[in-house]
Order: structure tokens, then sequence, then C-alpha cells
């Protein structure tokens, strides 16, 4: 079972993260997470935050000589803009100097979060319900990464949508899209010229004040079939890696292959005939998205995600403050204009975490030889 915990806020000295539950022999290094972390940066329509923090995982624990030892495994990032922070968010009552924070946002945790644990500063909701939590989840999911990049699976994301521009669910083959293709533009949509409308609808929508959401995909190739459970709810592959992706920071829906759509078609047009081909068996499509009753079928695992506008507006809403109950203006805290593009790598996270953890639930082993030993007896049973 792999697991992992996360800790910190947004403003304060570090996030942290532990990861337990990996096999001992597994080559890792803070390398290996750069790309990922830097990933999640970018994107047109970033704020300032981005161009403060340059993200950094440094491995502290379960590590030794590059390679895992069985025991759990934690990774720190410093938060550079916490200098700017000490009197706001130092845990002694030395030195405390903070600066309430009342005005309500709408659509974020702050009324919700306050009235549950009794704050009066919203800034006691805001440091932790800030998706600068998912740096730590993007760290721990290039650990992840490299355990199933080891056995073969691959994991990308793209944009699908921006606003409404929309080049749909047929309009990029998700097995054959290459990283290359994603990576080339600015909001990770391999079609050149959705990807510059998309550009564009995001800077004018900035010049305004306002933010824009959107849907990404994620591709999962390579994953076995055979990982999670039709026997009982809470092992079933997608209702997990649902789960995992709903706890991104303002997520409001996940699909499986055709989804939506696929709903409105007729039994005949949605499922995937099966096949045999080259000692394996195939299907012919792939609407059902890679699972079927909760469990990985052989095919690429295919996901969509959609993700709200930002609630932080540079014109805010109107709203109420939290302790005089009059009307005012939200507060701003700053912000970015669109993060569809930086979801999608959060997404490429939490989707490799999961994955990694029914992999490890199907194979077992406490080291990687042991790990590799039960995945090739596996794979050579499927093919007799």
């Amino acid at each position: 079972m792999l697991r992992y915990l996360t800790a910190g806020e947004s403003h304060g000295p570090q996030l942290t993260v532990i990861i337990e539950g990996l096999p001992s022999g597994l080559e890792i290094s803070e390398d290996d997470l750069r790309r990922d972390l830097a990933r999640r940066q970018g994107g047109h329509g970033r704020g300032g935050r981005q161009k403060i923090e340059t993200d950094f995982a440094r491995i502290v624990s379960g590590v030794r000589g590059g390679f895992t030892i069985g025991s759990p495994v934690t990774l720190v990032l410093e938060n550079k803009d916490h200098a700017n922070w000490t009197a706001e968010m130092t845990a002694s009552k030395e030195g405390f100097a903070p600066k309430p924070v009342t005005k309500l946002r709408p659509g974020h945790a702050d009324l919700a979060g306050a009235l549950k644990y009794g704050h009066t500063d919203i800034r006691n909701v805001l440091e932790r319900s800030s998706a600068r939590e998912t740096a730590t989840r993007v760290a721990a999911g290039g650990v992840a990464r490299k355990l199933l990049g080891h056995f073969g699976i691959e994991i990308l994301s793209f944009t699908q949508s921006i606003g409404t521009v929309d080049i749909g669910y047929d309009g990029v083959n998700p097995v054959t899209v290459t990283v290359e293709e994603i990576e080339a533009s600015p909001v990770r949509c391999p079609d050149p010229e959705a990807s510059k409308r998309m550009v564009a609808d995001i800077d004018e929508v900035g010049e305004k004040g306002d933010t824009l959401g959107g849907t990404f995909r994620i591709i999962a190739r390579g994953v076995p079939l055979g990982l999670g459970s039709y026997v009982h709810w809470d092992r079933k592959l997608d209702g997990r890696l649902a789960q995992a992706v709903l706890s991104i920071n303002a997520i409001k829906a996940v699909e499986f292959g055709a989804g939506f759509e696929g709903a409105a078609r007729r039994g005949s047009q949605f499922h995937d005939e099966i096949d045999y081909q080259d000692g394996r068996f195939t299907h012919r499509t792939n609407r059902a998205g890679g699972i079927t009753g909760g469990v990985s079928n052989g095919e690429p695992i295919d996901l969509r995600v959609a993700i709200k506008p930002i609630s932080t507006m540079k014109t805010p809403l109107p709203s109420i403050d939290l302790n005089t109950k009059e009307k005012v203006q939200a507060h701003y805290e700053r912000s970015d204009v669109c993060v569809v593009p930086a979801a999608g790598v959060i997404g490429e996270a939490v989707v490799a975490l999961t994955l990694a953890d029914a992999f490890l639930e199907k194979f077992g082993g406490d080291s990687m030889p042991e790990l590799e030993r039960n995945h090739r007896g596996y794979i050579d049973s499927l093919a007799r």
C-alpha cells in the first residue's frame, strides 16, 4: 500500500510530504522531480507567485546512495516567499503580528472553512486551502512516476479546452500524441490553432480582471490489465482515480473515456468490442477509458477533468465581511488568470500516485527485484 501525507501552509516556511510503502531499490534523485515541479509553475495565465518560487524538492529521508531503502521518503519544499510573511505566519506568540483577513471570497473555502473551525481570521483557512499545497503532490507524484516508468507505464496530460475554445474528445489521438507536441504549446494544447485562441482569450479575460477555467485530459499508457477490483466499492480503480483527481483544488468534474458524451449514445455505439491479436486480448475502441468494472482492461486509461475559473479575481465580486456581516468587495490575494495547463500536471501526479498504489497492491514486494519477479510472472501468465 502506498500512502502519502502533506503538510504546510502557502506562506509558511516549507511544504512537506511523506511517502510510505515504496519498495527498496528504486533509483530516485532530486533531479527526477525537477521537471514536473517546473511544469506545474508554467502555463500561460499564471500569476506573480510563480516568479518568486522556483520549486525544488529536497529528499531528507528514505533514500540512501540514490536508492530507496524501504523506509518512508520525506520531501521538503521551501517557500521562498515566507521571508516576507514571518510576522504573519510565525508559530510563536512572540513576534506574531497578523493582519486579519475578513472579507470572504466567493468560490473559496473561506466561509465554510471559517465557520467549521471557528476562525475569525480567514488567513487560517486560505493558507492551507491554497493550491500551493499541490506542489507537494507533484513532488510525490514524481516518485510514483519513476516507479511506474520502470514498468513501462507513461502518464501525460494535455489541455482540451479553455473557456469556450474546445478541441473536443476526438481532437487529439491519446495513443499517439507526444509530450513534445503538448509542451510546445504555452497552454499545453497540442492543437496549434486552438492553442493560439486559448492564449488570446486568457489575455483578454486577464485585462478585465477576470478568470478562465477549462478541461484537461490525463492519459496513462502501458497500464497492465488487472489493477483495481470489481469486488468492493472502495477497490474500484475508476472510483479511486476520481477521488484523487477531485481532491485537486477547483476541480468540479471528471469523466472516463467518452464520459458524458457517450451517455447519449446507444449501447451498440458505446461499448468497446473485444478482440484477440498477437497473443493478447484487446479492444477495438476505448470509450470506457481503459477501465471496466473497476479494473484496468489493458487499454490506455483516459480521463477528462473540468476545473472551474479561479475564484480570486483582480476585479472582486461583492461579498460579506465574516465578522461585521457588512457588504464588501471580496478580498484579493495574488492569483492567476488561468491554471488549466498547470492543473493537468497536478492531475498527472495524483493519477501516478493512485496507479502506483494499485500497482503495488496487485504485485506486492518489499524490494524492486521482488516486485519485478511478481510483475513478470503475471504478465507471462496473461500471454498463455
